[in-house]
């Protein structure tokens, strides 16, 4: 049986290398190969755990050792420079090459299928400008105590112990000498955020770490003495994230490092548990009120929570309880569904959740409709890297960007996406110090601060030959897509956007609001109750 030739070979090529070491000593190493193979194929034919080794011994380890290098092969030699799978070549050559400050520029052609559905573009003006400044900020917190002058690109929300100590240093020393914010992700501030005194935004999950009582309940008095800090210049409570909404998660404790426990509140080497609710409210007036009490603890300073869009009714009863209570956060973080992280379940992963462009365009109607969209800003997250993806997005109603991966890919990440098994090979996403500590940060820190400094620079020429002097003045008719091989449309007309104030007086027009807006109700999350069907509706 061919099957099995690899395994009688191995067993006849040790006995005439045993045989030759009676004579020749210097074959005794081909003995010792041969016979640990020979040996291996007798364990893969008495094991029972997998068919294929029984039936293929030796044989079945050779598509085993492809199988495990095949996305690297596809990575290398077969994907296609536009294929994203999550990030394409050409996406992260970019990021590489902004963050080396070397050469961004193409030859010959632009390589997107230019008449294909879904292709987008930005139309230039015949009446280009001229800028100088790069350096675009909105304004935060208006009616706070301490707002806070935000760039239009940050770094997205990424925790210690998600990421390396090195890589939070680069980040964070980055971030600093390019005067733009480093969110902390829900781990809470690390020494390694301190070190350099980056602009930090605390984001605050449903552990409450950094804030935490020995029960995992919120502690104002440890809120207090972080959020004072003039490190941390704004507060977001994280509701769910894009990658894995409605998903608490554990960090084993045998990962619960020393460092990890100082800076979450836990104990070392306890699991450190993040439920999936939160445990300080249960009702949309509830959140408000707690927002509204972290702004207070904090001083003044601008705070808001992020969410990834699900249930639109959950997000309405939030809305209505702003419109009820007269409160209202700062600011709202969306979190697309293609956001990243460092594991979740494929399902999770492939299909929970709302698109950021969908989810963004939700809130942003919403608030233009309750006429509150001043006092609120919209930061916007989920596959952003290029001056063009900033653009498309502050179009679509965000006053700011954040990018997780992308300032990964600055720090060197090359997607080998090994974050959830601690064998990242660029020392970025791992507590392994014998990976991390090769990652250099002064070197990295420059990368991060190149691809934050070129990416504002690629903005300001790309609104400038729009014939706009701010990416806040980008609108959605600026953005075209295609939508078929013979129609093109601007977002303007795509998507419906809402009236200011039109949800105080008018029926709205929007699908959505039609059917959820109605029955939103600023005293519970649950959706609202369904009309009951009249004699003769059931069965149809």
């Amino acid at each position: 049986m061919s099957r099995y030739y690899a395994w009688w070979a191995s067993i006849a090529l040790c006995l005439v290398s045993l045989a030759l070491t009676l004579r020749w000593p210097m074959w005794g190493w081909a003995a010792a190969v041969f016979g640990a193979l020979a040996v291996l194929g007798l364990v893969d034919l008495l094991q029972t755990r997998s068919t294929l080794r029984r039936n293929y011994p030796l044989l079945a380890h050779f598509r085993y050792g492809l199988e495990s290098i095949g996305p690297e092969m596809r990575q290398y030699f077969i994907e296609g420079d536009t294929a994203e799978v999550p990030f394409s070549r050409q996406q992260r050559a970019l990021v590489y090459q902004r963050s080396k400050s070397v050469s961004d520029v193409r030859p010959f052609g632009s390589q997107q299928g230019v008449y294909a559905v879904d292709y987008e573009w930005i139309n230039h003006s015949m009446r280009p400008l001229h800028l100088e400044e790069h350096d675009f900020r909105t304004q935060v917190g208006r009616d706070c105590a301490q707002p806070y002058s935000a760039s239009v690109f940050n770094i997205s929300a990424m925790s210690f112990g998600s990421l390396s100590a090195n890589a939070i240093l680069a980040l964070n020393a980055g971030a600093e000498a390019g005067n733009f914010f480093h969110d902390t992700g829900e781990g809470s501030i690390s020494r390694y955020h301190r070190e350099h005194g980056g602009d930090l935004v605390w984001e605050i999950g449903s552990g409450y770490f950094g804030c935490r009582s020995p029960s995992g309940l919120f502690d104002p008095e440890r809120f207090v003495a972080n959020a004072h800090d003039p490190q941390v210049k704004m507060i977001e409570l994280k509701l769910s994230q894009g990658a894995k909404p409605g998903k608490g998660g554990m960090l084993p404790g045998a990962k619960v490092t020393a460092e990890i426990a100082a800076a979450r509140g836990v104990l070392e080497g306890a699991d450190c548990i993040s439920p999936s609710g939160h445990s300080a409210f249960d009702t949309p007036i509830g959140l408000l009120e707690f927002i509204a009490h972290l702004r207070e603890l904090s001083g003044g300073k601008p705070t808001g929570f992020k969410l990834a869009i699900g249930h639109p009714w959950e997000w309405f009863n939030i809305a209505k309880a702003m419109q009820v209570t007269g409160i209202a956060p700062d600011f709202i973080v969306v979190d697309g569904a293609e956001g990243g992280t460092g594991a979740a379940p494929a399902e999770f992963i492939d299909h929970v959740g709302v698109p950021m462009h969908e989810a963004l365009m939700l809130v942003h109607n919403t608030l233009v409709g309750l006429g509150i969209r001043e006092r609120v800003s919209i930061g916007a997250a989920g596959r952003i890297v290029s001056a063009f993806d900033i653009a498309r997005t502050m179009a679509m109603g965000a006053d700011w960007c954040n990018a997780g991966r992308g300032f990964m890919f600055a720090l060197g990440c090359i997607q080998a996406q090994s974050c959830h098994n601690d064998l990242c090979p660029t020392g970025i996403a791992t507590q392994d110090p014998s990976r991390w500590k090769h990652l250099d940060v002064a070197d990295k820190t420059s990368r991060v601060h190149q691809f934050h400094e070129n990416t504002l620079r690629a903005l300001r020429d790309l609104i400038a030959a729009s014939g706009l002097s701010h990416p806040r003045e980008i609108g959605p008719e600026h953005i075209l897509r295609r939508v078929s091989p013979t129609e093109i449309r601007s977002l303007a007309t795509l998507y419906r956007f809402l009236e200011p104030g039109e949800l105080l007086h008018d029926k709205p027009r929007h699908a959505v609001f039609q059917q959820f807006w109605p029955g939103a109700r600023a005293d519970t999350f649950a959706p609202p109750e369904r009309v009951r069907p009249g004699p003769g509706e059931a069965a149809a």
